[in-house]
């Protein structure tokens, strides 16, 4: 009879082998390294490795999503003809005569342009033949291609496009075409999965697949009139993908692929699409009115700093401070005032300038829209009745200085009608002229300028040296908030004063 130790250090030898097989198997040999030892496989139980469990509803596969989506998008391929130019040797046939002889009369006198071709991708957006692509893509094409996915061809008309958006509508003469459903882009979320499809440097329709890295993103077309707030994605996108889709997990079109980030021209995991919203906002100007209609507010704003929501006391930095009403606009009818924050815009909050500007942007012009303030500390909600935007605005000696230098290192003197003349300053602008800065002081740290009106100081008008010098002793080691005048309007800065 065995003895439990002797049994014991039987079973002790054979588990030591399940468990090398295990491990064999683990590093690659497969199944034959598990079954390394015959007893230890019929001796024992098989061992197995537990799973790793799958979250419900994960993807093995997006397969499924591709076959829906992918016959939605399009190749799109323009064609231009470029303008002629004479030659530079036009009329100078002796010069020709002098290099080819006779045979010069057999030569062309200019050699004919070549035809400017380009390609991008476009999304069905109806069942009709309305697409839309990006407006840089079929810019200046006298002719449009549109390429299915099974290979019919059809030569496409523009319905319209929108260069502040990078928007365009197209449209081709077919029926039962399969088109994407339009999701809310509002609803997306950072981390969300996507799928980008599109023709990428020409070699065929393709996907490729990410995330949303960021929202609300722009990259400073606004400076030309441009409305961006774009997603970002690090779904692979390229030349060739501009008009191609962004899509969800549910195939839903979430954005129209832009733009990209790149050092080398090629994909970096950086790229940018249009907002859904935004697109059908656009498409549907288009195809209703022939061109976008834009509502106006009628102030100029700036981002508010993390020195002006201290200076006013703001819980938040974030939202849009009022330096200019234009007066007779929306938002000076509305009883918007000069300092006012502007927080929200239809009930939707602002984190900064552009979602304000994009969102005004999109209201319906002539119509009610509810603006969310802080004004003196208090949040008040003000009814406005919105502006259209006309294509025009669309892409929005006196006394002697004292020295002020102790303070914030400028010198000031009160702005007298005769000191204004000579700056060409408007009448009805008070305060202190700025006739002097130290760069290394507060103010110069601060950007103010030579030839800027100090206005008010923390919302306190000053019109006096020694104002100004008490409302600077006042902020203590808080910034000051300053309104400022400069080239004809007002902007606020803030300064640090070192006392």
């Amino acid at each position: 009879m065995q003895t439990t130790s002797t049994i014991w250090q039987r079973w002790r030898t054979r588990a030591g082998l399940a468990v090398l097989g295990v491990v064999i198997f683990v590093s690659g040999a497969g199944w034959r390294g598990f079954a390394a030892d015959p007893a230890a496989s019929t001796a024992q139980p098989t061992t197995t490795m537990a799973a790793s469990p799958v979250p419900t509803g994960a993807h093995h596969s997006y397969a499924d999503i591709v076959k829906v989506v992918a016959p939605a998008v399009v190749t799109v391929r323009v064609e231009a003809r470029p303008s002629v130019s004479p030659t530079q040797f036009e009329g100078s046939d002796d010069f020709f005569r002098r290099f080819f002889g006779d045979r010069f009369e057999g030569l062309p006198r200019q050699m004919p342009p070549p035809q400017r071709r380009g390609l991008g991708s476009g999304v069905v957006a109806s069942s009709d033949g309305y697409m839309l692509t990006n407006h840089h893509v079929i810019d200046q094409a006298d002719r449009i291609m549109v390429e299915l996915l099974d290979g019919r061809t059809f030569e496409a008309t523009l319905v319209g496009s929108d260069v502040p958006t990078d928007l365009a509508v197209i449209k081709v003469e077919a029926t039962n075409l399969d088109a994407l459903t339009l999701g809310d882009s509002d609803d997306v979320e950072v981390g969300d999965v996507v799928l980008a499809v599109g023709n990428p440097l020409g070699i065929g329709q393709t996907v490729t697949m990410g995330i949303i890295s960021a929202k609300g993103r722009f990259t400073g077309g606004a400076s030309d009139g441009s409305y961006e707030d774009f997603l970002q994605t690090d779904a692979a996108i390229n030349q060739g993908n501009s008009g191609g889709a962004l899509v969800n997990t549910h195939g839903e079109l979430v954005g129209i692929n832009s733009q990209i980030v790149s050092t080398s021209g090629g994909n970096m995991g950086i790229g940018f699409a249009i907002p859904a919203n935004m697109a059908r906002h656009v498409m549907t100007e288009l195809r209703t009115e022939g061109r976008v209609r834009r509502a106006q507010l009628g102030v100029v704003v700036q981002q508010v700093t993390s020195d002006m929501a201290e200076s006013l006391g703001l819980s938040d930095v974030s939202g849009a401070i009022v330096s200019n009403v234009t007066e007779g606009s929306a938002a000076d009818r509305g009883g918007i005032r000069q300092g006012d924050v502007i927080v929200s815009f239809n009930g939707q909050p602002l984190g900064d300038v552009n979602a304000l500007r994009n969102r005004v942007a999109a209201a319906e012009p002539g119509g009610q829209a509810t603006v969310g303030i802080i004004r003196d500390g208090r949040e008040r909600s003000l009814t406005v009745a919105l502006d259209e935007a006309s294509a025009s605005q669309e892409p929005a000696g006196g006394q002697p200085a004292v020295d002020d230098r102790a303070a914030l290192g400028v010198a000031v003197a009160p702005l007298t009608p005769a000191l204004a003349s000579q700056a060409g300053i408007a009448d009805d602008v008070t305060g202190l002229l700025v006739q002097g800065v130290r760069p290394d002081s507060p103010a110069g740290a601060a950007g103010i300028r030579e030839g800027d009106v100090i206005r008010e100081v923390d919302r306190t008008p000053v019109d006096s040296v020694e104002a100004l010098r008490s409302a600077v002793s006042a902020s203590a080691d808080r910034p000051m908030l300053l309104l400022v005048h400069r080239d004809g309007r007002d902007q606020f800065l803030t300064v640090r004063s070192r006392g």
